[in-house]
């Protein structure tokens, strides 16, 4: 995305356009790997030292609340925030911690209709992500470490 994309996504959200949500922001678009904070904050100190790690906390959250970003949850406990907008899936890697995206649409499409199928009493589904978690076989861990 370019900067403006980033700017009218946010006051089509109704958030005020500040240097540091923008920095953030494009952070996690940009690093596309599903990064922690920590991960968020090591990035924009870069460019924008002045902007500490609880901020980045404080608008991480803000912008998952608006559904700018989404939150991911990973077995290890860390929380990680992904910008993609795009219905999607994950496969989770528990030897090296990595979050990849999956696109299937038959994979989605079959999701979908089944639940339409099966409905939950008193639920209403938004949305279906799915995770799928094991691990590379070949060297994809190590060359993704570097």
């Amino acid at each position: 995305m370019k900067i403006e994309d980033y700017r009218t996504r946010l006051r089509d959200s109704g958030l005020k356009v500040t240097p540091q949500r923008l920095a953030v922001y494009e952070a996690v678009d940009v690093l596309h790997d599903h990064p922690t904070a920590e991960e968020v904050s090591q990035y924009i100190r870069k460019k924008h030292p002045e902007i500490a790690l609880g901020t980045v906390y404080k608008i991480l959250e803000t912008l998952a609340e608006k559904a700018i970003l989404h939150r991911v949850k990973t077995d290890s406990g860390l929380l990680r925030y992904d910008a993609v907008n795009d219905r999607h899936h994950h496969i989770y890697c528990t030897q090296c911690d990595r979050i990849e995206d999956f696109y299937d649409t038959g994979l989605t499409n079959m999701l979908y209709d089944y639940f339409e199928g099966h409905r939950i009493p008193g639920f209403r589904i938004e949305d279906i992500k799915l995770q799928i978690v094991g691990r590379y076989t070949d060297n994809r861990e190590t060359i993704r470490k570097r």
